[in-house]
């Protein structure tokens, strides 16, 4: 397959179509998007439709399509998160509730008006878990609510992860190049290990909530999950751009283009002199067993750096997790805030119900010392981890979960504390507002079936640009295998 710069170049030099770009990528998410649990809709109509505008702009443009920079990704077939609305098309976020009663938006969320003037097709909604909370990507959206699960690629009896595990498991087995994502605690990690892809998540305020949604509690943003670092730095540079009201971005555009910062990855020196910091103990849950493959995962990507003449030495545990759970009450009134009539609670799924009865217990003064609390961990992440340009850590205590073996709908409380054993790293970058990416570094057979194990590089707030060069360097020196087609 080829990748989003190579497909928006040829586009843009007319040497293919973007209708035929989308018809083919349509044609990948009918073959194998059923049996990975892709998409929550596809939306062929609208995709084409978008692509004939592409090719419209781009006749408009001349014959080598100079003077498109407002196309970056011309003809790109992304599809969109079902968090985020788009316009007409029903939005369902993986809950019975709004599959019984879906919302139908009027408006573009503002990453998707980002994408679309960027020249993208959005072939259709990506599966999501109910409102995105846990890490498996398991809605119950199916005939009499059945679970329809997003799956891995490299084994369709293991989930693609979440909350954007429909997107990881697009871009995993081939049908687009980018998958819009997001990221509250892990999201855009989570399913890129799982399927053995790139997941990057943004620092806090690079990418806008505008001009619809606001910052809260400061711990999603907006991103993709993709195959190549340098497809995930231009789609980055395209939603970077910003809405009124926004606060300072922390990559301004006199630092160039994220995509410019990535290139820099290419040199040999990208490495040398850095201090990277390897941390294989887990974090956020004490007792998490973590897989042998999983630390190789991590070691592997240090060694790599190491041997590029950077400075490998151990990094100190942040917090304890006790700290962590400064995260809870946050995560917990998010889960309460919900539009959720109270006639409609049933229909939620356990998990839900738990988590927003949880928030019920959270007074107003409880919730500003969850605030302060993030903060005062985020200082302590910043101060342990202050003298590493990044941190090294598996991805995932172990490898792509297995369908239904952390989902515990009777005991809601339990399930929780298995997404914590099964992710006790991603929400650090969550809580610090700080650059985290996820690179499938590692592959190792597990019960007679190769699985990716992912390592993730975190940094500190601001720097996206020198970790995406650092990905791109390991990407170059260490290249990872295209995810396997699944079996259709």
């Amino acid at each position: 397959m080829e990748t989003a710069l190579e497909i928006a170049a040829a586009v843009r030099a007319r040497r293919v179509s973007a209708v035929e770009i989308t018809t083919a990528a349509l044609e990948r998410a009918e073959r194998f998007g059923p049996a990975v649990g892709a998409f929550a809709v596809v939306t062929p109509g609208l995709a084409l439709d978008q692509a004939r505008a592409v090719d419209a702009a781009v006749a408009r443009l001349g014959a080598d399509g100079a003077g498109a920079p407002g196309l970056a990704l011309a003809g790109v077939p992304v599809p969109i998160k079902d968090l985020n609305q788009v316009a007409g098309v029903p939005l369902r976020a993986g809950s019975r509730v709004l599959a019984a009663e879906p919302v139908v938006p009027e408006v573009d969320d503002g990453t998707v008006v980002r994408l679309r003037e960027a020249g993208t097709t959005m072939i259709g909604k990506t599966a999501t878990p109910e409102f995105g909370f846990p890490p498996y990507t398991e809605p119950r959206t199916g005939p009499d609510g059945a679970v329809v699960a997003a799956r891995t690629p490299w084994d369709l009896g293991r989930g693609a992860g979440g909350s954007s595990g429909g997107a990881a498991a697009a871009v995993g087995c081939g049908i687009v190049p980018v998958g819009h994502a997001s990221d509250g605690g892990g999201s855009i990690r989570i399913p890129a290990a799982s399927c053995g892809i790139v997941g990057f998540k943004p620092s806090r305020g690079l990418v806008s909530t505008g001009p619809w949604g606001v910052e809260g509690n400061g711990l999603a943003t907006q991103g993709v999950v993709s195959r190549t670092v340098l497809d995930t730095a231009l789609a980055l540079d395209v939603l970077r751009e910003g809405w009124p009201g926004d606060g300072p971005s922390p990559w301004s555009g006199e630092r160039g283009s994220l995509l410019d910062a990535a290139r820099d990855g290419q040199r040999t020196t990208t490495a040398r002199g850095l201090r990277i910091g390897i941390l294989t103990e887990p974090v956020v849950a004490g007792d998490a067993v973590v897989h042998p493959e999983a630390v190789a995962a991590a070691e592997r990507a240090a060694r790599t750096l190491e041997e590029a003449g950077a400075v490998v030495e151990p990094a100190p545990v942040p917090f304890t997790p006790e700290e962590w759970l400064a995260f809870m009450p946050l995560w917990a009134v998010g889960a309460l805030g919900l539009p959720v009539p109270d006639e409609a609670e049933p229909l939620l799924e356990p998990l839900t119900r738990w988590l927003r009865e949880v928030g019920r217990g959270v007074s107003g003064a409880d919730y500003a010392r969850a605030v302060g609390d993030a903060q005062r961990v985020a200082r302590k992440v910043a101060t342990a981890w202050g003298a590493f340009d990044a941190v090294v850590t598996p991805s995932l205590a172990g490898p792509p979960a297995p369908v239904g073996s952390i989902r515990d709908d009777a005991d809601p409380a339990r399930d929780f504390e298995d997404q914590k054993r099964f992710t006790p790293w991603t929400s650090i970058a969550n809580i610090a507002g700080a650059p985290s990416v996820s690179l499938p570094v590692h592959r190792a057979v597990v019960d007679g079936v190769e699985l990716p194990f992912g390592a993730m590089l975190t940094a500190p707030l601001g720097t996206d640009g020198a970790l995406l060069a650092l990905a791109r360097h390991l990407e170059l020196a260490d290249p990872w295998p295209a995810p396997p087609l699944p079996q259709v």
